[in-house]
């Protein structure tokens, strides 16, 4: 699964450029949004829950995420209106990291307002795994396949382009499979997030 990723031709893009590029794609006809979110530790400066929470403002970083409800449903509906089906697999180590922690109650209010998250338990592909990780991908339809890149500390970075269409289509079966063997939001969250504490966040 996911073999030829590694090896294949692509276009290193800073953000910016990479971003523009997403946009273009994302509004030029494909029809479907996948998304394989693989680490365990980001940093999202700008986002005013992520500040509280990296601030060890547990309360405060929860209450701000509402903040985000009308954006997130001004970006499904414009999925809506262009056709385009967008599904999210988020894998997650256990123990489950502080920023995991967070982010999960971040997808929560997307799954609320109709986005199509499933989690898997990266214990669960452990055989998948033996070489790499599962990468860290967005996939737009069969048109553009984006490895997002990070710096040393987290940051967004921008991402690799690749646009093979044999490579793409090889990835995106290998995110099909996996999203059928992920778990239902709710369930994960219900049973692995919810009973936890507030995380200790190490600054």
């Amino acid at each position: 699964m996911f073999d030829s990723f590694p090896h294949g031709p692509s276009e290193r893009m800073d953000r910016p450029t990479y971003h523009a590029d997403f946009r273009r794609v994302y509004e030029s006809g494909i029809r479907r949004l996948n998304k394989l979110e693989r680490g365990q530790n980001f940093k999202e400066r700008g986002f005013a829950s992520w500040e509280a929470f990296a601030a060890g403002e547990w309360d405060r970083a929860l209450a701000l995420i509402q903040e985000k409800r009308d954006v997130y449903a001004r970006q499904f509906h414009a999925a809506a209106q262009l056709g385009i089906l967008e599904r999210r697999l988020r894998v997650v180590e256990f123990p489950v990291t502080p920023y995991v922690q967070w982010e999960l109650f971040v997808l929560r209010l997307r799954v609320e307002l109709g986005d199509r998250i499933r989690v898997l338990d990266a214990r669960d592909i452990a055989d998948i795994e033996q070489g790499r990780p599962v990468p860290e991908v967005v996939i737009l339809g069969d048109a553009a396949l984006y490895e997002v890149l990070y710096d040393e500390e987290g940051n967004a970075a921008g991402a690799n382009r690749f646009t093979d269409r044999a490579l793409i289509r090889e990835t995106s079966a290998g995110f099909d499979a996996l999203y059928e063997r992920g778990d239902d939001f709710h369930d994960f969250f219900d049973r692995e997030i919810a009973p936890l504490a507030p995380p200790v966040v190490v600054r």
